[in-house]
């Protein structure tokens, strides 16, 4: 059976093809987004493992030193050097939320070699301010890899919005800023899309931060309940809750549409473990609109989060053309890198 989770801020169901028929299975019963049977039968969970898993090009880098030497490589910034955002386009930091720390005692304990001496730490405090994050514009490319790493602090509350991948129609000028805002509205195919890579709670079902979900917004996505276009959600039926308090390696993948077709496709990966695949999208009708910035943020709100609080940490960017996989440790077998 392939099956699609789909959700909303209103609500959630799995859809599954059986024998050419659709079986809504309700997980929310409140409210839920209708689809139509071309929606619902577009885009599908695949089952089988096409994808790479395990070890990828970061593999023969220790702690992704020089990782940015390598040919599919576009961005990469592990915080060792420079100010405060340097090698970024644009720094989010109205309410000083963000500060680069030295973490190196934290890091030896759970990722010997892995990580460097500083990492980008983002402190949302209720009340004072949002979060904050930074902003890469790239070169883009028909198939991107996006690959950090991160931590939640051992009581850090639920997180509103993380980590996002955006289409504009342009590197530069105001073109540079169409895939920005547009919350609650439906793109059009040439303007706009993104995808999120994010904890999502469940409505305080699941502890926090909660469980990894993808966030989206495309030309052909369904609205919500409430008529407005908020962002469709993806995420595996199976998941365990994200851990606070050790890093995690977070990868995700987007596979742009040939315009007219739905050939589109996103995936993610945890420590290095497929978790979610799904194919299916029409990300976009222009075959110049490309997913071309990168925004690594913690963005909190005081809807569930109640914690004062709330600190996330960032480390070993990498904006790739092919899978990147964890970083290269310095106990790798000097034959194997």
């Amino acid at each position: 059976m392939r099956r699609r989770r789909f959700e909303s801020c209103s609500g959630s169901f799995v859809i599954g093809r059986v024998v050419g028929s659709f079986v809504a299975v309700l997980a929310l019963a409140s409210s839920f987004p209708r689809l139509s049977a071309q929606e619902a039968s577009s885009i599908e969970e695949v089952r089988e493992r096409t994808l790479p898993e395990g070890e990828g090009l970061a593999a023969t880098f220790v702690g992704d030193r020089e990782i940015g030497t390598h040919r599919d490589v576009i961005f990469a910034d592990d915080f060792e050097t420079g100010e405060l955002g340097a090698a970024w386009d644009e720094i989010n930091d109205r309410g000083k939320a963000l500060a680069l720390i030295d973490a190196s005692s934290d890091v030896a304990a759970d990722t010997p070699g892995l990580l460097g001496r500083r990492s980008l730490q983002v402190t949302a405090t209720l009340g004072e301010n949002t979060g904050g994050g930074l902003t890469k514009w790239f070169e883009s490319s028909d198939r991107l890899f996006i690959r950090f790493y991160t931590k939640f602090d051992d009581d850090c509350d639920y997180v509103h919005h993380f980590c996002t991948l955006r289409a504009n129609k342009s590197l530069r000028g105001g073109e540079r800023w169409s895939g920005f805002g547009g919350a609650g509205e439906r793109p059009e195919g040439d303007e706009r899309f993104s995808t999120a890579i994010e904890p999502w709670g469940n409505w305080g079902v699941w502890p926090p931060p909660g469980r990894w979900n993808f966030y989206s917004y495309w030309h052909t996505m369904s609205a919500s309940p409430d008529g407005k276009y908020w962002g469709n959600g993806f995420r595996p039926a199976e998941q365990e809750d994200i851990p606070r308090g050790r890093w995690i390696c977070v990868e995700f993948m987007l596979q742009h549409n040939a315009p007219g077709k739905t050939d589109g496709e996103q995936a993610f990966w945890i420590d290095g473990k497929l978790q979610g695949h799904w194919r299916g999208f029409e990300w976009r009708t222009s075959p110049t609109l490309f997913a071309n910035a990168f925004t690594l943020e913690s963005y909190v709100t005081d809807r569930w989060t109640k914690q004062s609080e709330n600190i996330v940490v960032f480390d070993n960017v990498v904006i790739a053309r092919e899978y990147v996989g964890p970083s290269g440790s310095e106990h790798r077998p000097s034959s194997q890198r």
